[in-house]
């Protein structure tokens, strides 16, 4: 009906509307746009849609200066701790393995079975409707190569090489990945800095789980040894942050900076007064050796405004010299 008569179709509803999966009728946004510029009710159509790089070009052209976006990661753990589904603490191995999709949380779904549904279904219908690849089995292997390279410097030729495609076909590849919310990219710090930086993006997951499906991860245990913990564990902490970020309506301003000499900053939030820089460590002991980048970050920087933190895997919240010693488990409070 939405389709053949999408008058009629939208006449059905008298007040607020939500609508789902916008993104397989756009024939229905010039209509959206005559209600919405008679009516001028903010939040009068919901739109929604799993496919957002499809949803997003249609709603853009439709409905353009009407619209307010909104990106919903999967859970966040802040949301996990005030809802239903948590009733006990966890470590961080928990979490990196099990992930924050809802599935798994409203139908108490085992994340063995959880994910191999999930990325096999998003193979079969996103990706197809996105870009057509014609070798699946060369992009799953793409993926899975890019889950080793999580929390890395993004490198086209080795990614290339592995995979066996061209530097054009992975950036092809990286973007339906980026278009579905799969992954994210965090771009290097350049302002006010000058030193000699590299400047490549970092790559990250938006979701743990997935990427220890992707690494064969069968339980937390194995995340607790596994070769990539410490990288599992940066990307646990900057995709938090990123849902916070997202949850609030706000720009991400999240960045990183690496220079020639392998100085690094994990992560660095450009606020409109001042940056914070975060240094990341899975370890759950604190020890000032820790601390090394941000030591480097205040003799080189200094004169930058900024507040400085490391976030590990203890549980101790303290104050050493100039610097925030955060737990993984207070996160939030690093942006308030």
């Amino acid at each position: 009906m939405a389709k053949q008569d999408p008058q009629g179709f939208l006449n059905q509803f008298g007040g607020k509307t939500i609508i789902d999966e916008i993104q397989y009728v756009p024939e229905l946004l010039s209509y959206i746009q005559e209600i919405v510029d008679k009516s001028g009710i903010p939040g009068h159509f919901i739109l929604t849609g799993s496919q957002s790089l499809m949803m997003l070009e249609n709603v853009t052209q439709s409905l353009a200066g009407r619209t307010t976006i909104l990106k919903l990661l999967p859970f966040s753990l802040e949301e996990l701790k005030n809802g239903p589904y948590v009733k006990e603490d966890s470590d961080y191995n928990h979490w990196i393995y099990k992930g924050f999709y809802p599935g798994i949380f409203d139908k108490d779904i085992d994340p063995g079975d959880f994910y191999p549904a999930y990325f096999e279904t998003y193979i079969q219908r996103d990706v197809r409707q996105i870009q057509n690849i014609r070798d699946l089995d060369l992009f799953t292997n793409f993926v899975r190569l890019l889950a080793g390279r999580t929390g890395q410097i993004l490198d086209y030729t080795s990614l290339s090489n592995d995979t066996g495609v061209s530097v054009n076909t992975i950036k092809g590849w990286l973007s339906v990945l980026k278009a579905s919310h799969l992954i994210f990219q965090i771009q290097p710090y350049f302002k006010n800095l000058n030193k000699r930086i590299i400047r490549s993006p970092k790559i990250y997951f938006t979701d743990p789980g997935l990427v220890s499906f992707l690494l064969n991860i069968r339980s937390a245990e194995q995340v607790n040894t596994h070769y990539l913990k410490g990288g599992l564990f940066e990307n646990l902490i900057i995709i938090e942050i990123l849902k916070n970020r997202y949850n609030q309506g706000r720009v991400p301003n999240l960045y990183f900076y690496r220079d020639n000499n392998k100085n690094e900053i994990d992560l660095i939030i450009e606020g409109d007064e001042k940056l914070e820089i975060v240094e990341i460590k899975s370890g759950q002991t604190f020890s000032p050796n820790l601390m090394k980048s941000l030591l480097f970050w205040d003799k080189n920087f200094g004169k930058i405004k900024s507040g400085k933190h490391l976030i590990y895997g203890g549980s101790m919240n303290q104050k050493y010299q100039n610097i925030n010693i955060k737990s993984w488990r207070e996160i939030n409070s690093l942006l308030d």
